[in-house]
């Protein structure tokens, strides 16, 4: 499902591509939902072992922090610049839109917040069930948020943004990550 933007079509994506940047991040959440519902069965038949053990703790360390992310990127520079670049006309739709995905946001972390519970006793070891969590149904409520992402949100953002707010938002995006660019890294210190 990832977003292809005419112009950028390389394999890896970075802060200088946000929106496909944004789209990439897409797939990962859904490689870690596959993860999530491919652990219920494993628990089944293997217990808490340590691949679970291991599958458990990768799933938890993504969503504690690409997955937290990526909201913020979103809530905090990309919805932010698209009601701006509105501003002055009727933004009414791009609103209800940034509004029904920040409550999406605020739904995904409280169901996160209780399956990252089950998680942690599994990444323990002592747990070896995650029947009584709702994967699946944290699952299709990710895929829905990301479908309507994809369909609406980033192609809108790619219209309307320029490139000037698109290097902001890269710059945002790199800064909540504590990346340093690759420039001023290599820059000789005077």
């Amino acid at each position: 499902m990832a977003l292809t933007l005419p112009g950028h079509s390389a394999p890896a994506v970075g802060f200088e591509v946000p929106l496909e940047m944004l789209a990439a991040c897409h797939g990962r959440v859904q490689h870690q939902c596959e993860t999530l519902l491919r652990l219920v069965t494993h628990l089944q038949t293997h217990g808490a072992d340590r691949p679970a053990q291991e599958a458990a703790s990768a799933v938890m360390r993504y969503f504690d922090t690409a997955a937290r992310h990526h909201h913020e990127d979103e809530e905090q520079d990309l919805f932010p610049a698209l009601l701006e670049s509105m501003a002055g006309s009727d933004a009414v739709c791009l609103r209800e839109l940034t509004a029904s995905l920040c409550s999406d946001h605020r739904l995904l972390e409280q169901r996160w917040a209780s399956l990252r519970q089950r998680l942690l006793q599994v990444a323990e070891g002592a747990a070896s069930t995650l029947a009584d969590a709702d994967i699946p149904g944290f699952v299709r409520l990710y895929e829905q948020h990301i479908a309507r992402e994809e369909a609406e949100l980033l192609p809108m953002a790619n219209r309307l943004l320029s490139d000037v707010e698109l290097d902001r938002i890269g710059l945002a995006m790199r800064s909540r990550r504590g990346v340093v660019a690759l420039t001023a890294a290599i820059a000789p210190q005077p």
